[in-house]
């Protein structure tokens, strides 16, 4: 009887790189209005990729697919940090980016 296979190992500096990058989106810091207006904007509050498909009589749900992302809960938390920098500190109305 073989030995059971395991499955592929991740590459290391793969896993580093993603380490890495983790690390540099928790260390940027939220000093200026405009940096986090931008945040804001290019950080999406909701998933983009949920969809409901309907073809005919059939209808399809695709799942939100974000929580696959390796950096999703880095860029939520980049994302709270600018409103809460915009709300806080600026003392701006932040509804328009809920």
């Amino acid at each position: 009887m073989s030995p059971p296979q395991s499955s592929p190992k991740f590459p290391k500096f793969l896993k580093v790189l993603f380490q890495r990058f983790q690390a540099w989106l928790e260390s940027i810091e939220v000093r200026h209005s405009r940096r986090a207006h931008w945040l804001c904007r290019w950080i999406p509050a909701q998933c983009p990729f949920e969809r409901d498909v309907k073809i005919g009589p059939w209808q399809f749900h695709i799942p939100a697919l974000c929580h696959l992302n390796p950096f999703y809960e880095q860029l939520m938390v980049l994302r709270f940090r600018a409103l809460c920098f915009l709300a806080d500190e600026c003392g701006e109305d932040i509804s328009q980016y809920c």
